[in-house]
């Protein structure tokens, strides 16, 4: 089992910067994969990035629509990943989830968040 726990979600004007946080717990963190994802009402969960775990040397990937904007990030010791949103648009406003992948390699996900809300005004 793991446990996710997101934060650091809130409201900020375009251009601005948020970091988002979240905290994983159960497993061995530095294998696993984690993802950040986000939702918009009446919309598919969309991909937005991935870091790999350590067995598959900490890759990253990232949505065409963030690239260069957001930075995902990883600390195995305090068991948290991090998405760094710089440059912010109206239209990254959605909740925001952090997904496990116990296999590592990130392609797909066992274990999901509650979700934290991005709101991004113009």
């Amino acid at each position: 089992q793991v446990q996710l726990v997101e934060s650091g979600g809130g409201l900020v004007q375009a251009g601005g910067s948020l970091r988002l946080s979240c905290a994983a717990s159960g497993r061995t963190f530095r294998r696993l994969a984690m993802g950040w994802f986000r939702q918009v009402p009446g919309k598919e969960r969309e991909f937005v990035a991935r870091i790999r775990g350590s067995t598959w040397s900490a890759s990253t990937l990232y949505a065409d629509s963030v690239k260069g904007r957001f930075t995902i990030s990883r600390d195995d010791a305090k068991n948290t990943v991090y998405l760094q949103m710089n440059s912010l648009k109206p239209e990254d406003t959605a909740v925001y989830y952090c997904a496990a992948d116990v296999q590592g390699s990130g392609a797909s996900y066992d274990y999901w968040g509650q979700g934290t809300q991005v709101t991004v005004s113009s």
